[in-house]
């Protein structure tokens, strides 16, 4: 059965607006921090559920396939391009940590980075960087000049051949797909504004010595892939470009590289865009205004499923992230417009801010999961109620519920623990949020089958500061800085103690 609490809505400076009733978080949470060796999976109390120490540090990305097993993208050692999350290598390990295949992506011209996706088949599909030099660029209609190299983005799709490597089975470049409008002279030129489904070949800058991007050859910053098995499309985001695009899948990798072919039509161009609308010569105005992170379809049976949910790192404006989502105006495999819509159709300010990485899901239930890049993860529910927070530092984690197959081919056929009886009061199930706290702390894990309980607070000399009957939600605002002890009595007279730290 799951536990219903009495839980605080929180606010953006995490003060309590109201008390309502809220779903508690079932299910895990998959990360590594990155630059670890470490892959953590962890339950809804913060236990580790189970984790996998490797050879090399993560990059970025983790996943958990049906059959257990993890994907991961790793900091290959010998890397000679070297840019933000910059990979090189993938791994596919067992649950005891054994790596099933590897496969190496790195050369001084082409290096993966960032995200992958994994497909229902098996397969990878890594996002990478290739270089082009200054000559290649200007040849193609570029008009910053040759003195230097830039890397666009391709994608490559990995097949696992079962003797512990893997074939590339399928490429998309960007490369392909260019328009420009400054120099008549030179390939790709064109009308701009007529070409959306094609990338002005000067329409984004990229890194070139500032932001993430340093001093390497980083272009386009896509930090963000996921694939849709029912379209068998790929939608992926660009940090500088401020977009986010669909590209077919069904393509050949030559028709990936041509304006034809595949389900859409349309090759390897893009079906769709949204975020940016002056880099395609569009008079509207930019939507996404900084960064994007992180873009994903809402899974079918999930509210708003078929949307494509992304952060949107400055979305709040002011140094305000939001996660959003959009519904692409679909029309079989094709779009039927790239001003649709015109502002998000749904939106969550998030309870920090990030300039960068991040992610989010949708659940079943309507919570929504956020990670906020190198401060912590939390979900809440859809009326924007804190239902969980767990404090960690990776640059993306990922939200698996107890019925997915790689959680019960992991941890066993029930791993949530799921009965028919009173919820459990025990230490590992409550749990006291915000900790620390300005002021204002909530008690959860509290069944609401539960008929009554109690509430005192002492300091750390023993005095009793706060008592409260039947009430999860504790305010010490009043109370000086420091570590207070929380004791939760159930009607049966049995005892929790927390501590809980008080910081204003």
């Amino acid at each position: 059965m799951k536990k219903i609490n009495q839980l605080f809505v929180l606010s953006l400076m995490l003060m309590i607006a109201n008390i309502t009733i809220a779903q508690t978080f079932d299910g895990y949470a998959l990360y590594n921090s990155q630059n670890s060796n470490t892959t953590y999976l962890i339950d809804k109390n913060g236990a580790v559920a189970h984790s996998w120490t490797c050879s090399l540090a993560g990059n970025y990305t983790v996943h958990l396939k049906e059959d257990g097993n993890l994907v991961r993208g790793g900091s290959y050692g010998s890397n000679q391009l070297s840019a933000p999350a910059v990979s090189g290598i993938i791994q596919e390990f067992d649950p005891s940590g054994n790596v099933v295949w590897e496969y190496i992506y790195s050369t001084s011209t082409v290096v993966s980075h960032h995200d992958f996706t994994v497909l229902p088949n098996g397969n990878v599909i890594l996002t990478a960087y290739e270089v082009k030099t200054g000559t290649e660029l200007v040849a193609a209609g570029y008009s910053g000049g040759s003195s230097t190299d830039k890397w666009p983005t391709h994608f490559i799709e990995l097949q696992p051949d079962g003797n512990g490597s893997a074939t590339i089975v399928w490429e998309w470049h960007i490369w392909d797909h260019l328009i420009q409008d400054f120099d008549n002279t030179k390939a790709n030129f064109g009308v701009v504004a007529n070409s959306p489904e094609l990338m002005d070949i000067n329409a984004v800058t990229g890194g070139g010595g500032g932001g993430p991007g340093g001093a390497s050859g980083d272009w386009f910053h896509v930090n963000g892939v996921d694939y849709n098995p029912t379209l068998d499309q790929l939608v992926f985001t660009s940090r500088y470009a401020s977009e986010f695009f669909i590209i077919d899948h069904s393509t050949t990798t030559a028709e990936a590289a041509s304006h034809a072919g595949g389900n859409a039509g349309m090759g390897g161009d893009f079906l769709y865009r949204w975020g940016n609308p002056p880099n395609y010569g569009s008079t509207s105005p930019q939507i996404i205004p900084a960064a994007v992170h992180d873009p994903r379809w809402i899974k079918a049976g999930r509210p708003n499923e078929g949307y494509i949910q992304f952060f949107n790192n400055n979305g709040g404006g002011n140094s305000s992230s939001t996660v959003e989502a959009i519904n692409p105006p679909l029309s079989g495999y094709n779009y039927t417009s790239l001003a649709t819509p015109s502002v998000s159709d749904w939106s969550l300010t998030t309870l920090a801010y990030s300039s960068g990485q991040s992610a989010s899901d949708r659940m079943s239930n309507g919570n929504t999961f956020v990670n906020v890049s190198n401060q912590y993860m939390y979900e809440v529910d859809s009326t924007g109620t804190m239902v969980w927070q767990y404090s960690a530092d990776p640059a993306k984690a990922f939200r698996y519920q107890c019925d997915y197959a790689g959680i019960t081919a992991l941890l066993g056929s029930n791993p949530c623990g799921f009965t028919t009886g009173v919820a459990e009061f025990s230490e590992a199930a409550i749990n006291v949020f915000p900790n620390p706290s300005k002021g204002r702390f909530s008690v959860m894990g509290l069944s609401s089958e539960m008929n009554s309980f109690a509430i005192n607070v002492y300091d750390m000399y023993g005095k009793h500061v706060l008592g409260v009957n039947n009430n999860n939600v504790l305010d010490l605002t009043a109370f000086d800085n420091g570590v207070y002890v929380v004791h939760i009595t159930n009607d049966e007279g049995k005892t929790i103690v927390k501590k809980v730290s008080l910081i204003k």
